[in-house]
């Protein structure tokens, strides 16, 4: 009996034991692990006010955004990466390790040839097993290097009527601060699936006011993905059947995987994905420096190009449906210079001419470019002043207004560029 009790107490203590020491496991881990970020430090996060089902549809869209693909799911055969986050990490703007490169000519009718009989528009790189990734073909007279946009809010972008950016062309031709900045819609010609909406506005000639990508060439988020499925990741769809193909080797060039690779179920995931994304939270938005940098920012003219609000009309989606928020962009053309000009024309766009990129998420930029911001369209500037410092053209005259603040007020304006 008194063995029995000894026993007991011994498995007792050996159970007080063990817990002990479980929970200094926990214990250490916590002083271990970091906290959880904070909402305005992260941006791959979800619109606020889905419904239970949209959230589901939006989780199936973060895990096909994410997913890696292999060579018997259609990779490649020639491609640029893998996955869509393999160039937009956390959903943040790319790093120059993935750079995209463009190429053309220009054609012997004066026109820009974008020499799609050669594997234009775009370089892809790298390569299967047993594939020769694709080289710049001999003949190329044109090349342009671009890396990934930052990819959140773009749905709330996509919900933008095109009159409200009409208005705001009209607004900067009157050009009341005589800065001399006009900017302009790129009209592109629509893809052969393309379904127009109510806010989309054709003009005279059949065209559409494209809103995505480095010069506005894509009209609507389904084309912004269709075309990166392909073009990036080698990926043909119900919307594009027709694999890249390398037309240095032209023998075995396209992989055996039967086309389509990904059905339009995957397509319309990720354009879910994208369209609920939520747009960027501000920090430090009541801080006096950052209020003070804002009234700088609208002082020297800034605020011209880099619209601070707009609304969304109507959408089937009741979290992005008539909803205000601040991307600070005009979604426009302008002509930002010679230092600036890639000499590749999309759409209407010349090669001096880029699309206004948001500001938002722009105090992000450093965390989800692995430490080193790279800003513009190609990455070429490392720090935000670097960045104004190369704007000209159209931007000139707001740029030398830059120049010109004391070091405390440039101090100022970055804690505002820094908040959004």
């Amino acid at each position: 009996m008194q063995n029995c009790n000894s026993i007991d107490k011994m498995k007792k203590f050996q159970i007080v034991s063990l817990a002990g020491l479980f929970a200094l496991a926990i214990v250490s881990c916590e002083k271990l692990l970091p906290p959880a970020p904070e909402p305005g430090d992260t941006i791959a996060e979800p619109t606020e006010g889905l419904t239970v089902a949209q959230m589901s549809h939006f989780i199936e869209g973060d895990e096909l955004f994410a997913k890696i693909y292999t060579p018997e799911e259609g990779l490649g055969p020639i491609f640029i990466q893998n996955s869509c986050e393999g160039c937009h990490v956390g959903d943040g703007k790319g790093h120059p390790f993935n750079t995209e490169v463009r190429f053309g000519k220009m054609g012997a009718n004066g026109e820009f040839d974008y020499m799609l009989d050669e594997g234009g528009p775009q370089l892809q790189h790298r390569s299967i097993a047993n594939y020769v990734p694709e080289q710049l073909p001999a003949g190329h007279e044109v090349t342009s290097e671009r890396i990934a946009p930052i990819v959140i809010g773009m749905g709330h972008i996509a919900a933008i009527h095109d009159n409200d950016i009409l208005d705001i062309v009209a607004s900067q031709a009157m050009d009341v601060n005589g800065y001399g900045i006009s900017g302009r819609v790129n009209y592109v010609d629509a893809k052969e699936y393309f379904v127009a909406e109510d806010i989309h506005v054709q003009n005279a000639d059949g065209k559409y006011i494209g809103r995505f990508g480095k010069k506005a060439k894509e009209i609507t988020l389904l084309d912004q993905v269709v075309f990166a499925l392909k073009q990036d990741i080698g990926l043909t769809s119900d919307y594009d059947t027709e694999d890249l193909y390398n037309y240095e080797t032209a023998i075995g060039a396209t992989d055996a995987v039967a086309e389509p690779e990904v059905g339009s179920n995957v397509v319309d995931h990720l354009v879910f994905y994208m369209r609920t994304l939520k747009t960027p939270t501000r920090r430090d938005a009541d801080a006096p420096e950052v209020i003070q940098g804002e009234e700088i920012f609208q002082q020297i003219g800034c605020n011209t190009c880099h619209v601070e609000t707009f609304t969304t009309t109507m959408q089937d989606i009741d979290a992005i449906s008539e909803k205000t928020f601040h991307p600070y962009t005009d979604l426009l053309l302008h002509d930002m210079g010679d230092l600036l000009d890639d000499n590749y024309p999309e759409g209407s766009a010349e090669g001096k001419e880029w699309r206004t990129p948001p500001l938002w998420g722009l105090g992000l930029a450093e965390d989800s470019q692995g430490g080193t911001g790279y800003y513009l369209h190609d990455g070429r500037a490392t720090s935000i002043e670097d960045a104004i410092n190369l704007h000209a053209g159209e931007a000139q005259v707001v740029r030398n207004n830059y120049i010109a603040l004391s070091d405390a007020e440039k101090e100022l304006l970055m804690s505002f560029l820094k908040s959004l």
